[in-house]
C-alpha cells in the first residue's frame, strides 16, 4: 500500500522509525537544520535526529583527535542510547551524513538498513585539503583509510551524492554501482528565501556585492575585498559596496561593511540576501557551498569558481560566472561586467531562482530523502 506524498511522489503508507544520523561541522549544520524541520512533514516517518558535533574533550584516549573515530565513536554511543530509551526505539532505518561518523557502524549497518549521505568523497576531500588545514598521511595509513571507506560504502543499503561531482567520486574512485547512487542536493527552502517582488522596485543606491562565508581566506573574500578595492576606484564603474557575513576580523574601510552573528537562515541573514545585487564566492576550496543554493534561491546572479561542484549550480552564461581561483583581475574583471550591467544581472538572477526550485528546494528533496528510506527498508 502506498500514499502520494504532498511532492506528488508515492511512498509507502507504512510508518517507519528513522534515525538520522548528521555530522555537525561547516555547512552540515544548515543541512541538519533544514532536514529537521522538513522531514517531519513527509508524515511517513517518525524521525529521531542524532546530532554528531565536533568538539573534543580532554580524554586521553587513543586517535581521540581524528574526526573520523571520534564521530563514528559518538555515533555508536548515540545510537545505543536509543535502545536504551523507556520505551526503547528500534529503527527502521538509518541515515548517515556523512560518511565521516558511517565508518565505525558496521554492526549496525549489517542489522538495519542504512543510507549514507556524502557531500564528496574522502579522496575528493583529499584532494582539497591544503584549503581546509587538512593534511594526508602516510600511504600505509590513506591505503587503510581508503579500504575502510570502500567497506562503508559498500555496506550502505543506498548512497546520496550532493552532486553529480560527488556521485562520480562514488562510482570511479570506490567502484560503487551508479544504481545504488541518487543525487539529492541539500537545497533551501525556496519559499523562505524568495525575494519579495517589491525588492527589485527599490534597486536604487550603491550595487551590492554579498559575501557569506566564515573561513574568509578559503572562501576567496580575501581577494574578493581586493577586487571592489580596484572597482571603487574606477570611475567608470558605478559606487559599489561590499557586503562581508563572516566572523573573521576585517578592518574597517569605505565601502566594505561587515556583518557579524548572523546565524544559519536567519531571518537577518536572509534580509542581507534579499538587499543584495551579486552574490560573489570566489572559493579556493569546496564542494558543494550551500550559500549558493541560497543566493540563487534568491533570484541573485552568482560569481565563483570552479572547484568541486559548484559547477552544476554556477553555470557560465546563465546563472552567472566562474573564474580561476586566486586571480584577482579576472575577479574584478567579471564583478565589473555585473556591475555595469543590470540586465545581465536580471537574466542570471532568474535563471539561478528557476535552478533552485528545479533542483535545490529542499522542501522536495527532503521528501526525496524520505522516499529513499522507504525503498532502503523494503
Amino acid at each position: 500500500m502506498t500514499e502520494t506524498n504532498k511532492a506528488g511522489m508515492s511512498t509507502p503508507a507504512k510508518r517507519l522509525t528513522a534515525a538520522f544520523v548528521l555530522e555537525q561541522t561547516l555547512g552540515h549544520v544548515t543541512h541538519s537544520k533544514n532536514l529537521r524541520a522538513l522531514v517531519p512533514a513527509a508524515g511517513s516517518i517518525e524521525p529521531v535526529f542524532l546530532p554528531i558535533t565536533f568538539g573534543t574533550r580532554p580524554w586521553s584516549i587513543p586517535g581521540w583527535s581524528n574526526w573520523t573515530i571520534r564521530a563514528g565513536v559518538r555515533a555508536r554511543l548515540s545510537l545505543r542510547r536509543l535502545r536504551r530509551e523507556n520505551p526503547p526505539v528500534e529503527p527502521d532505518v538509518i541515515f548517515v551524513h556523512t560518511q565521516v561518523p558511517a565508518v565505525l557502524l558496521a554492526a549496525w549497518m549489517k542489522r538495519t538498513p542504512t543510507v549514507v549521505s556524502i557531500d564528496a568523497t574522502p579522496r575528493q576531500y583529499d584532494s582539497l585539503g591544503e584549503f581546509y588545514a587538512h593534511e594526508q598521511g602516510p600511504a600505509w595509513l590513506e591505503n587503510l583509510k581508503f579500504r575502510a571507506n570502500q567497506r562503508c560504502f559498500n555496506r550502505a543499503a543506498h548512497l546520496i551524492a550532493w552532486s553529480a561531482w560527488a556521485k562520480t567520486g562514488l562510482v570511479e574512485e570506490y567502484g560503487i554501482a551508479p544504481d545504488r547512487i541518487t543525487v539529492i542536493p541539500p537545497g533551501v527552502d525556496v519559499e523562505q528565501w524568495r525575494r519579495p517582488s517589491s525588492r527589485n522596485e527599490l534597486a536604487t543606491g550603491p550595487v551590492r556585492v554579498l559575501f557569506v562565508g566564515g573561513d574568509l581566506r578559503r572562501k576567496g573574500g580575501d581577494i574578493l575585498i581586493e577586487a571592489v578595492r580596484r572597482l571603487r576606484t574606477d570611475p567608470d564603474v558605478p559606487e559599489v559596496e561590499l557586503h562581508l557575513v563572516t566572523g573573521a576580523q576585517v578592518g574597517a574601510e569605505p565601502g566594505i561593511i561587515v556583518h557579524r552573528g548572523l546565524t544559519s537562515n536567519s531571518p537577518e541573514l536572509i534580509e542581507q540576501y534579499h538587499l543584495a545585487d551579486i552574490f560573489c564566492l570566489p572559493t579556493l576550496g569546496d564542494c558543494l557551498p550551500m550559500v549558493l543554493a541560497e543566493a540563487a534561491a534568491c533570484g541573485l546572479p552568482l560569481l565563483s569558481t570552479a572547484v568541486g561542484a559548484i559547477h552544476e549550480i554556477v553555470q557560465p552564461d546563465v546563472t552567472g560566472e566562474l573564474v580561476p581561483t586566486g586571480d584577482v583581475d579576472a575577479l574584478t574583471t567579471a564583478l565589473r561586467v555585473l556591475i555595469i550591467d543590470p540586465d545581465r544581472r536580471a537574466a542570471y538572477g532568474t535563471a539561478a531562482r528557476k535552478l533552485a526550485e528545479c533542483d535545490h528546494d529542499a522542501r522536495t528533496n527532503a521528501l526525496l530523502i524520505v522516499e529513499t528510506l522507504h525503498n532502503a527498508a523494503l
